[in-house]
């Protein structure tokens, strides 16, 4: 099991990025929340990792911290929920804002998220509810950030990228160019864009 993992942060394309750690660099799969956080290429960064090993795959999925870490692997344990859909589940929704939907019942939030469905999310209260009784936002990692405030990725194409990354989390093509379409502006960062983005969609 390959629980945290910390080297330079080599490449950033939401919602995937790679860390080179000792001269070996590993692919790591994160929710937006943690993209928001991340420094420039370049920098070091440390992660909580949660391993998955399919047969056709092995997957590596990062955190800031310990608790987000956990609530990931709360909601992968409900039926019907994997890791790609918990990984949109927490990018598309803050992990503090999703507890609150458990607790309240709020299954009408939950189902403005792609691949969360009537029945899913009702799954999601259901099961999760007593799980969640202690959970409680945690610093991040060491009470320190992971780098500088995020200024995004410098690309000729910061549209592009946000849509794409939309459609990764699982929103249709249409609805993402459309969404992103009306948010851009010059000068956003693709971080902010998809931020805007997913706000705009629950």
């Amino acid at each position: 099991m390959i629980g945290r993992i910390k080297g330079i942060l080599i490449e950033k394309y939401p919602p995937g990025l790679l860390v080179d750690v000792a001269g070996i660099g590993y692919e790591v799969e994160a929710p937006m929340s943690v993209f928001y956080k991340l420094p420039d290429a370049g920098a070091e960064v440390t992660l909580y990792t949660h391993f998955v090993v399919r047969e056709d795959a092995q997957l590596l999925y990062g955190f800031t911290n310990r608790n987000e870490r956990e609530l990931f692997r709360t909601l992968i344990k409900v039926n019907g929920v994997g890791p790609k859909l918990a990984l949109t589940i927490l990018s598309g929704i803050e992990g503090e804002a999703f507890v609150r939907c458990v607790h309240e019942n709020d299954s009408a939030t939950l189902v403005k998220l792609p691949g969360v469905g009537k029945k899913t999310a009702e799954r999601l209260i259901v099961e999760m509810r007593d799980k969640l009784d202690n959970w409680a936002p945690a610093p991040l990692l060491d009470g320190t950030p992971l780098g500088m405030e995020p200024v995004g990725t410098v690309s000729a194409d910061v549209e592009q990228e946000a849509v794409s990354a939309l459609i990764t989390l699982g929103y249709k093509p249409q609805q993402a160019s459309k969404v992103v379409g009306k948010i851009y502006s010059d000068g956003i960062t693709s971080e902010e864009l998809i931020r805007q983005s997913l706000k705009s969609m629950i």
